[in-house]
């Protein structure tokens, strides 16, 4: 969700504006989904990299997690919008991480999509996790194959993504998924997140449509 620093500096505004605004994004998103059937959304709302950040705007992304979470729980319910989340949860701050629980149980039975937050994530320090968890395992060496590994994995009851949005022009992976967008279409916008609606969504899924996936095959 890249942008809402940029967004927020050309308005003259706090970088924290962008990000109260890009949490806007965030629910006209989700609510798009649902409305077009999308079952998962991975959202990528914290990375291990951001605790660079200077540390009032850190605290203040914690405390818009927290307020998000609490303020999207009816929406979530009445849209039937399961959420879930994935990273190193555990070094989230308690009160975020108790919000999060919360609501993550709250939602568990709701089944039209799938909001999950990527919080504290990194896609590397997935991949380390998952080695660390199968050795814990004790897995022989030959039994270690790419299905082993994607079941370690935080997302091993998620499907890899089939499209990778990256806003503002990015063009990088960012840490982002790295084992799961292995096949994954990327559509690229100029777009900073807190301008990205329902119509731009649409038009991102129009243009994965007109693409041929073939996995590497002819």
């Amino acid at each position: 969700m890249d942008g809402n620093g940029r967004w927020a500096k050309e308005r003259g505004l706090p970088r924290i504006a962008g990000h109260e605004q890009g949490a806007e994004s965030v629910r006209a998103i989700t609510e798009a989904c649902v409305e077009l059937g999308v079952e998962f959304l991975t959202v990528y709302a914290f990375s291990t990299e951001n605790w660079k950040r200077p540390e009032a705007e850190v605290a203040a992304l914690w405390m818009l997690l927290e307020h998000f979470i609490e303020q999207e729980k009816p929406t979530l319910m009445k849209n039937n919008v399961r959420l879930q989340a994935i990273g190193r949860l555990h070094e989230l701050p308690a009160s975020c991480q108790h919000a999060l629980s919360e609501a993550v149980a709250l939602t568990s039975t709701n089944t039209a999509t799938t909001l999950v937050l990527a919080l504290n994530y990194s896609g590397r320090t997935e991949i380390v996790d998952a080695v660390q968890s199968i050795c814990r395992a004790g897995l022989a060496p030959e039994a270690i194959d790419a299905d082993a590994i994607s079941r370690h994995l935080y997302t091993r009851d998620i499907p890899d993504p089939d499209l990778l949005i990256r806003t503002s022009g990015e063009l990088r992976l960012s840490n982002f998924l790295l084992w799961q967008l292995s096949y994954t279409e990327i559509y690229v916008t100029e777009k900073l997140w807190p301008d990205f609606g329902k119509a731009d969504l649409r038009e991102a899924i129009g243009e994965f449509h007109k693409r041929e996936r073939r996995f590497g095959g002819t």
